[in-house]
């Protein structure tokens, strides 16, 4: 093969986290557009490591749900000889402590700015992949902090889904599904005292949730 018939690689992260009440996802400026946060793949690094570097250097956190969502690589690309290797990151804003990097900010993912080269069809896909998997696991639990209420949880499945859920079957349903466990923590505000719970981690998610919703 010739050399200049070999593509470059690099890395993507579609991070998307629950800041005040809206779904977020974590995008950089580029030139008067936006894009996903990226890095090349070096020589010492697996693809995995360079995506959890990229958050870390970006959030400063580096331990977080990270899954691979798809390698993209299509000639109709803006840049046909660039393959990029796209992973989505799930961040509970608990972890985050202060603004991200200068050159990062989150996003509402129902009011994005607009976007470089299939930016905003990997986004779509990546929404697409995170309902499906909300429908058979526990994955809507890596954005909440480690105890919340059943209004909060709700709240993130609805968000997700994009649809409203109605309340008393949401709880039946979750409870019943015996993923989260009740602490014996209160959360105080405005109304009732509202119990916090946790979510099981001996629990089996993949199976007890498995169509919990719709």
């Amino acid at each position: 093969m010739e050399a200049s018939l070999i593509p470059s690689l690099d890395v993507r992260v579609v991070a998307f986290c629950l800041l005040e009440e809206r779904l977020h996802v974590l995008l950089c400026a580029a030139g008067e557009c936006f894009e996903l946060p990226g890095a090349p793949v070096p020589l010492t690094r697996s693809l995995e490591e360079t995506a959890t570097c990229l958050l870390s250097q970006l959030t400063g956190i580096r331990e977080t749900y990270l899954e691979q969502l798809y390698t993209y690589g299509e000639p109709a690309r803006a840049n046909p000889r660039l393959i990029s290797v796209v992973y989505f990151a799930l961040l509970p804003a608990s972890r985050l402590y202060g603004s991200p990097h200068p050159s990062a900010r989150w996003w509402a993912v129902e009011a994005l700015p607009p976007l470089t080269g299939d930016h905003a069809e990997i986004i779509a896909y990546a929404m697409r992949r995170l309902r499906y998997k909300l429908e058979y696991s526990a994955v809507g639990f890596q954005l909440l902090p480690e105890r919340f209420t059943l209004s909060e949880l709700q709240r993130i499945y609805e968000m997700i889904l994009g649809e409203k859920l109605d309340k008393r079957n949401f709880r039946r349903r979750i409870l019943q599904a015996g993923i989260i466990e009740a602490t014996a923590e209160c959360r105080t505000g405005e109304g009732r005292p509202a119990r916090l719970y946790r979510y099981r981690p001996d629990a089996v998610a993949e199976v007890k949730a498995r169509r919990l919703f719709p």
